[in-house]
């Protein structure tokens, strides 16, 4: 559609598509990033008497919607060019429950969902006080083509809808981590890693899928599991997305650390993350007093980036690393409490008493990361005479 024919040529185009189940043109002429949205032809006064007679239920609820929708961001009322959007999307599930045996519609689907998504964003940062209401609005859109794909019960047939799932899980997940409401995400990954069709999903969605499950795996302290996900997502993510490789890596490189897998100086320069590299070097040292100078100096990208609470998380090797230090300088089984203490005001805890030390060296016998017991009456930890300190990797 050029930038310049008229309405009638327009809805005569999109009635051709339909009619010929052309999904993927038919996503063009609908879609609120296309050359069309700016054919001023398209913002008639009179919108829905000229779509109505042309164009048959519910083609025509969608049509008119649509240019409702590019006629509002036109004029930058974005609250309402919501509405239309929302009600573009809610026609767009009439249309695929009206397609039984078919599932040509879903490229329509996911370009209606996807801009209904940018312009809630977009209303979202116009009226502040709404305070995520309008994201949780498409939330429920999406949640009605969710249903839609989710209730086509054709198990092996390829043109069921069911595979359309995964691209409105993602479009979901990242209204649920926007709007900070990740317990919603559950039964949305249940959903989709119970699928039959789990492995047939486009690589892209995949990538998508599991960048995002990771970060929850993260924020669930389940490491392993976000180590899975998130190296999935950096290997398969193609090797020219390199801004996409790089959020990857913003979570998948703390998850490794506390795994205990330090990432390459070569790597973090290639995709510009040497904030991690004085890190590294803290943490690998115990180096306390540098981690703090760390997260001092690199806190607003912590925070933004939402893992400053994963990053802390560090310290605790780092007293790992420290401790394991004094016990190889030591070469005993029976350390002190008072050489675990002098180390831990070498590398900057001056304040710390035996008393904080010996609830330190507690948490981590505790965690699995010290095998051995604290002796009160002799105030000495005595450690396992083999693998007095396990490989980080061995304990999640």
């Amino acid at each position: 559609m050029s930038a310049t024919g008229s309405l009638n040529q327009y809805i005569q185009l999109i009635e051709r598509m339909y009619r010929t189940s052309q999904g993927n043109f038919l996503s063009r002429l609908l879609s609120l990033r296309d050359e069309h949205v700016g054919n001023r032809n398209l913002r008639s006064s009179d919108i829905a008497t000229l779509v109505e007679g042309n164009c048959v239920a519910p083609l025509d609820e969608i049509v008119i919607s649509h240019l409702l929708c590019v006629k509002s961001l036109y004029l930058r009322d974005y609250m309402e060019a919501f509405e239309h959007q929302s009600a573009c999307v809610a026609c767009v599930v009439k249309l695929l429950q009206n397609q039984k045996e078919v599932n040509w519609g879903l490229p329509v689907m996911y370009t209606v969902c996807l801009d209904l998504r940018l312009v809630a964003q977009k209303a979202e940062a116009t009226y502040l006080q709404s305070n995520g209401k309008i994201l949780e609005k498409a939330a429920e859109s999406l949640l009605a083509c969710f249903r839609v794909c989710a209730a086509d019960n054709r198990s092996s047939d390829a043109d069921t809808k069911r595979l359309g799932m995964l691209t409105l899980v993602n479009q979901l997940l990242k209204v649920y981590f926007r709007i900070n409401k990740l317990h919603l995400c559950k039964p949305l990954i249940r959903a989709i890693d119970s699928s039959p069709f789990k492995d047939q999903f486009p690589l892209a969605q995949q990538i998508t899928y599991r960048y995002f499950v990771g970060r929850k795996a993260m924020f669930d302290s389940d490491y392993r599991s976000a180590d899975d996900y998130l190296s999935f997502a950096f290997h398969n993510c193609h090797k020219q997305s390199i801004k996409n490789k790089r959020l990857i890596l913003t979570y998948l490189v703390p998850v490794k650390m506390l795994l205990g897998f330090m990432p390459s100086i070569q790597l973090l320069q290639k995709y510009d993350l040497m904030q991690f590299w004085d890190l590294v070097s803290a943490v690998k040292k115990g180096d306390l007093r540098g981690i703090d100078q760390v997260m001092e100096e690199h806190e607003s990208f912590f925070i933004s980036a939402g893992i400053y609470l994963i990053v802390e998380k560090l310290k605790i090797t780092a007293y790992r690393n420290l401790f394991r230090k004094v016990y190889l300088a030591e070469n005993s089984h029976q350390i002190e409490i008072a050489s675990f203490q002098a180390a831990l005001q070498l590398m900057g805890h001056d304040d710390v008493d035996a008393d904080e030390t010996q609830c330190i060296v507690a948490n981590l016998i505790y965690d699995g990361k010290i095998k051995g017991y604290i002796s009160y009456q002799h105030k000495k930890v005595v450690v396992s005479k083999q693998n007095a300190f396990p490989p980080l990797s061995s304990l999640y």
